[in-house]
């Protein structure tokens, strides 16, 4: 593995040590817990259970309804309850999970054959009918929070116990991305019809190589091994334990004493205390996500005004957020959709716009010269140093005028907040692309799309609409292209940088982050 070590360079401002003396819990290292995690204690807290692997993370997972949440730190315990049909295979392509085969008959047509003998956790075998259960649910009913990723699929029609096609209402490209993602893993239909949803969403059941045990919310989700799983023995471990752990430092600390085997979203000024200490080090994997701010264009918020979204967005220096307060570990951006992505757009990463004085006088002409206040909400412990960013974006809108009162949410309100388009003028926000395709992070924009921003432009619309149907590779992504720089000259978004992903991680474990920040249990080994 490699060691991360961060120093301070000689340019912090005064905005910037403001932001990281904010919330000590956060930032500050507990040196005499340092001093004290010796290597017996580590040891002796690992191998009380050496089948047991303990994953430190900042926020509890929202839901267990797969189709009704788009949260990845949700998605990384549910893949491994959970199958998708198909699996991406590392290089761009496709290979089957619970689908055996599949074949692409036509535009509109993809046939499938699953693995027979595959069985539910309650020791139902899968069918197609629970594909068919599966998909119908999440492609007809518009108030699931997935529906928009899935109402491509006009229906699903079942050949025979294991044989089924996906019919699309009409060309659809992009069928393998949205079904190798969040809302594909399959549902037991039967159990479900037979016991109810509620029971379901209490006592979930899937086809994964871990089964659920318990969910003490706010506390830890506790997974168990399926002895049947189809995938093969999951020999490594007997158990997973997601232990929620807000504070920063608090999560270190367990890392260090042992208590977890993987701390995720270590921040900079923690990497040394890490790195420093035996049998623990810092691991950084790029991430496919963008942190951004939504801005609500209603009538009745000044952010509805295009001079006051781009006054947002020049008075804020992303290179300052990615250099002095991630320790480099990020990259500015104009778009959503970012490298290793189908449809990034290259003039839009690793660039950003920065004019505080062109921020003011805009601020001017659109009638707030002499200030502008506006609502700012962002979660805290989701993401690495998002209060510390957070702190540091009020602070450069200050100073171009606009005086942005911020208030930080817990997560599990913050994700209403977001999933009942609750918002006010402006929030913060880390977003993927599970995806792996410009449809998901672009779509959000169509009209039909869920950009909690009260956003329309026709144009934009019409190349969204023509991209989705298009079967010619080389065109769509030129589509996209232009509808990127139609976003990032309307700002419904104000995105900021592609995030790297930094967890501190025992010596005892052989463990890499994933692109899509999910994590597969079974692919993590004991050195």
């Amino acid at each position: 593995m490699k060691k991360y070590r961060w120093m301070s360079g000689l340019m912090l401002g005064a905005m910037v040590l403001a932001a990281c003396g904010g919330d000590t819990d956060d930032t500050a290292a507990d040196e005499d817990g340092a001093a004290d995690g010796s290597d017996e204690e580590e040891e002796a807290a690992i191998e009380e259970d050496d089948n047991t692997l303990v994953i430190g993370t900042g926020t509890d997972m929202v839901t267990f309804d797969i189709h009704d949440h788009n949260a990845t730190n949700t998605e990384a315990i549910h893949v491994n309850m959970f199958n998708y049909l198909v699996r991406r295979d590392g290089d761009d392509g496709f290979e089957g999970d619970l689908a055996e085969s599949f074949e692409n008959v036509d535009d509109t047509t993809w046939h499938f054959t699953l693995h027979e003998g595959v069985t539910f956790h309650n020791g139902d075998e899968l069918t197609a009918e629970d594909v068919k259960y599966t998909f119908d649910r999440v492609a007809s009913d518009d108030t699931l929070m997935e529906h928009s990723n899935y109402r491509q699929i006009q229906e699903v029609n079942v050949l025979g116990d294991y044989e089924f096609e996906i019919i699309t209402d009409g060309p659809e490209p992009a069928l393998l991305n949205r079904i190798s993602r969040i809302g594909s893993g399959i549902l037991p239909a039967d159990y479900i019809e037979e016991e109810g949803w509620d029971h379901f969403l209490s006592n979930p059941v899937g086809t994964g190589p871990f089964q659920f045990a318990e969910w003490n919310r706010d506390e830890s989700i506790v997974l168990e091994r399926y002895d049947d799983y189809f995938g093969g023995d999951v020999t490594e471990w007997e158990e997973v334990v997601f232990r929620v752990i807000p504070e920063t430092s608090t999560r270190v600390n367990e890392l260090l004493t042992g208590g977890v085997h993987i701390a995720e979203n270590v921040p900079p000024a923690e990497w040394d205390r890490v790195n420093d200490n035996d049998g623990t080090s810092i691991i950084s994997g790029p991430s496919n996500r963008v942190m951004l701010l939504i801005l609500n264009q209603a009538e009745e918020y000044a952010t509805s005004d295009k001079r006051v979204r781009q006054a947002i967005d020049l008075a804020i220096d992303n290179e300052a957020i990615t250099e002095h307060l991630l320790g480099g570990e990020g990259t500015p951006v104009q778009s959503r959709v970012t490298p290793g992505n189908t449809g990034a757009h290259p003039d839009l990463f690793d660039s950003y716009n920065h004019d505080p004085d062109q921020a003011r006088e805009l601020l001017e002409e659109a009638g707030y010269g002499d200030g502008l206040e506006i609502t700012f909400n962002s979660p805290q412990g989701r993401y690495m140093m998002d209060s510390e960013v957070a702190e540091l974006i009020r602070g450069m809108l200050s100073e171009v005028g606009i005086t942005a009162n911020l208030e930080f949410l817990e997560w599990s309100n913050f994700a209403d907040m977001h999933a009942n388009n609750n918002n006010e003028e402006m929030y913060f926000l880390g977003l993927g692309n599970s995806m792996f395709d410009a449809a998901l992070g672009m779509d959000t924009f169509s009209a039909q799309g869920t950009a909690r921003t009260g956003y329309v432009n026709d144009e934009l619309d019409e190349l969204l609409q023509a991209a989705a149907v298009n079967m010619d590779a080389e065109e769509r992504e030129q589509q996209y292209h232009q509808a990127q720089e139609i976003v990032a000259e309307d700002l419904p978004y104000v995105f900021l940088y592609q995030a790297e992903s930094m967890a501190g991680v025992s010596d005892s474990i052989n463990y890499e982050i994933a692109f899509d920040e999910t994590i597969y249990v079974e692919n993590i080994e004991k050195n």
